[in-house]
């Protein structure tokens, strides 16, 4: 018996490929953003009113904590809470370099 002859395959209609390797898999999602904050930068009344009164009264108070509940900037929380030391409403339980911890003071 004689070899089979292969078949050439039948035309498509899809376009040829130019050389490469193999493509890519179209992405459908972008991928999960995290929304952008605009945190305010400088004290406005109330904000600085709603710190005096709502802040010394927390059992945690850290600058992320002080960021997120009043919408300051990181660094505005930080001399927030320096303030409130120096007041003597709230007192320092740990320091790290990039996280300090601190509670309400109580008059014991």
């Amino acid at each position: 018996m004689a070899p089979k002859k292969d078949k050439a395959p039948p035309p498509s209609s899809k376009p040829a490929k130019s050389g490469g390797g193999k493509q890519k898999k179209k992405k459908w999602s972008k991928g999960k953003q995290k929304e952008k904050v605009n945190n305010m930068v400088l004290f406005d009344q109330a904000t600085y009113d709603k710190l005096l009164s709502e802040v010394p009264k927390y059992k945690l108070v850290t600058p992320s904590i002080l960021s997120d509940r009043l919408r300051i900037n990181g660094s505005l929380a930080r001399r927030a809470i320096k303030d409130l030391m120096a007041r003597g409403s709230i007192r320092m339980i740990s320091a790290h370099a990039s996280q300090q911890i601190y509670t309400r003071s109580t008059n014991t």
